[in-house]
C-alpha cells in the first residue's frame, strides 16, 4: 500500500465534472494513493465520501487580477505578431469604463500593457504576479496547510483561476511538485494560462504542440498527454437509462425520434432563439411529410434568461426543454456549478437523440462518443439582436482549425437547409460525417477516451516517483 498523498486543488466548480463526478478519485484510491480535495467550491465533498480541506478566505492580492489581465492582453499582442494573425484579437475582453474605479483600472491596465509589451516585459508581469501573491495572507495560509498535510504532489484541476496561484506558489516554495490540467480544448489560444506549474496534463498531441508554441519556456518533459475525463461517463453503461425509462422520466414521446438542439450563452450566440425557432419550423415541415420528430432543447447551463420563452411556447408541441441540472450560485460561468445528476442527464440526452444542432459547440465530441452526427449553424438571421455580431467570427476561432475535414459536421448554411439536412441524416445515416467527427475527436482528445483518468493517474504516479 502506497503512503503517497495527492492533493487535488479545486479552485472553483469547473473542475467538478472532470475530477469529482467521474471515477477519477476511485481510480487513484484503488492505486493505493491518498486522495484529498483542496476544495474551493460550495459543494460539501465530505458528505459525498471524499476527504476535503476547505479553502476559506481565498483572497488574491488586489493587483493580481490587474496583472493577470495585462498578461493576457500582452500574450495576445505577441501571438498576433508571431503569427501575423489578427484572430487573436477576437479573444480580448471588453474593459468596463463605467465609474471612477473602473476608469482608473483601465488606465492602470493600459499603462502596464504599454510598458511591458515584449517577451521580456511579459516575464516581468509574470514575476510581478508571483511577488504580489506571496505577500498575501492567503499564501501564508496555503503554506501552513501544505506543511501540515505534507502531500507528495498538488494537482490543479484548471489552469486559469487566480485563486490557484497562491496554493501553487506555496507548494513550489516547499519543494512539492505541481501539475495543472488544461481545462478546455479552446483555452490555450485564448491566453488563459495563469499558472506556472512544474508539469501540465493536456488533452492531446495537438494541445501539447499548442502549449509549447504559446509558452516555449515549457519543456517537452513537463507535458503529459492524458485526454480529458469529461468524456468518460459516456462510456459508462451503468449511467445510461433505457429509452423507455429516460423518455418516461422526461415526458418524451416514445413514438417520436428526437433532435437535440444545444444552446449557447447569450454572448456567444445572441440570435440563438431564432435559430431554435428555425429548427422547430423545419421539424414541423418534416412531420407534415410523415416524420414523427421532436426537439430536445438543452440550453447553456449559465443562461437563465427568458429569451427562449416565446419560441418554446409557440412550438410547445415540438420542443421539450430539458434544462441542465446545475446549481445556480450566480449568473456567470464561475457561479453556476455542475452536478452529477446533470452529467447523467447529458449522457442520456446524447444516447437517445438522433443528432445535435448548434453553433460551434464542443457537443460535437459528446455526440461522437455515441457515433452520432452534429450540425453546425452557419448563417445570419434577418432581424439580428446584435448588429456587430456575425456567425463567421465563431468559426474563425483558432480551435476550429483542428478540424481534419469540414465534413466532420454537416453545415446549415440557411434556414431552408435545415429541413433538407435533417431529412438526409435520418434517411441515409451518412457514415462519412460520423467517421470524420471521430477523427476530429481523436485529434483533440487522446484515445481511448474512456481512459483519460487512468492516464492522469499514471502521470501523477510517475511525477511522484521521480
Amino acid at each position: 500500500m502506497s503512503d503517497q498523498k495527492i492533493i487535488i486543488l479545486l479552485p472553483d466548480g469547473i473542475g467538478l465534472r472532470n475530477f469529482v463526478f467521474t471515477d477519477f478519485s476511485a481510480i487513484g484510491t484503488n492505486k493505493g494513493l491518498e486522495v484529498v480535495y483542496w476544495n474551493g467550491t460550495p459543494f460539501d465533498l465530505a458528505a459525498m465520501g471524499y476527504r476535503e480541506i476547505k479553502i476559506e478566505n481565498a483572497k488574491p492580492h488586489p493587483l493580481t487580477t490587474l496583472y493577470k489581465n495585462a498578461r493576457q492582453q500582452i500574450e495576445l499582442d505577441l501571438n498576433c505578431q508571431k503569427t501575423n494573425d489578427k484572430t487573436y484579437n477576437t479573444y480580448r475582453f471588453e474593459q468596463n469604463n463605467k465609474g471612477f474605479k473602473n476608469k482608473l483600472k483601465k488606465i492602470l491596465l493600459n499603462t502596464i500593457i504599454q510598458q511591458h509589451s515584449s517577451e521580456k516585459g511579459l516575464v516581468k508581469v509574470r514575476n510581478k504576479i508571483h511577488q504580489k501573491e506571496k505577500q498575501t495572507a492567503f499564501y501564508n495560509t496555503c503554506l501552513n496547510t501544505l506543511k501540515k498535510e505534507k502531500p507528495d504532489i498538488v494537482f490543479c484541476t484548471n489552469q486559469r483561476h487566480t485563486v490557484s496561484i497562491a496554493p501553487i506558489l506555496a507548494a513550489q516554495s516547499l519543494g512539492i511538485p505541481t501539475v495543472a490540467f488544461i481545462f478546455s480544448w479552446d483555452n490555450l489560444p485564448k491566453a488563459t494560462l495563469v499558472l506556472e506549474t512544474d508539469y501540465y496534463c493536456v488533452w492531446s498531441a495537438h494541445m501539447k504542440k499548442e502549449l509549447q508554441f504559446y509558452y516555449p519556456y515549457i519543456k517537452e518533459e513537463q507535458i503529459f498527454i492524458t485526454g480529458s475525463p469529461q468524456f468518460e461517463p459516456h462510456f459508462d453503461a451503468n449511467r445510461k437509462l433505457s429509452r423507455e425509462v429516460f423518455f418516461k422520466n422526461n415526458a418524451l414521446d416514445l413514438d417520436k425520434k428526437y433532435v437535440c438542439y444545444s444552446g449557447d450563452d447569450i454572448t456567444t450566440c445572441p440570435d440563438d432563439p431564432q435559430y431554435l425557432a428555425d429548427v422547430a419550423a423545419a421539424v414541423k415541415k418534416l412531420n407534415q411529410k410523415g416524420y414523427n420528430l421532436g426537439i430536445i432543447f438543452r440550453r447553456c447551463p449559465v443562461d437563465f434568461s427568458t429569451r427562449y420563452a416565446a419560441v418554446l411556447e409557440h412550438y410547445k408541441d415540438i420542443i421539450v426543454p430539458l434544462a441542465p441540472l446545475w446549481q445556480n450560485k450566480g449568473t456567470h460561468w464561475g457561479g453556476v456549478l455542475p452536478t452529477k445528476e446533470d452529467m447523467d442527464l447529458q449522457i442520456n440526452t446524447v444516447a437517445h437523440s438522433e443528432m445535435v444542432l448548434n453553433l460551434g459547440s464542443s457537443m460535437v465530441f459528446d455526440f461522437a462518443t455515441n457515433n452520432k452526427p452534429c450540425g453546425y449553424i452557419n448563417y445570419e438571421v434577418r432581424n439580428k439582436v446584435q448588429k456587430d455580431w456575425f456567425v463567421a467570427h465563431i468559426y474563425q476561432y483558432i480551435h476550429f482549425r483542428s478540424m481534419p475535414s469540414k465534413e466532420a459536421v454537416f453545415w446549415l448554411h440557411s434556414a431552408a437547409e435545415i429541413e433538407i439536412k435533417i431529412q438526409q441524416i435520418l434517411d441515409q445515416q451518412p457514415t462519412a460525417i460520423t467517421d470524420q467527427a471521430q477523427q476530429w475527436f481523436e485529434t483533440i482528445n487522446q484515445h481511448p477516451a474512456k481512459d483519460a483518468s487512468k492516464r492522469i493517474w499514471q502521470a501523477i504516479t510517475e511525477i511522484c516517483n521521480k
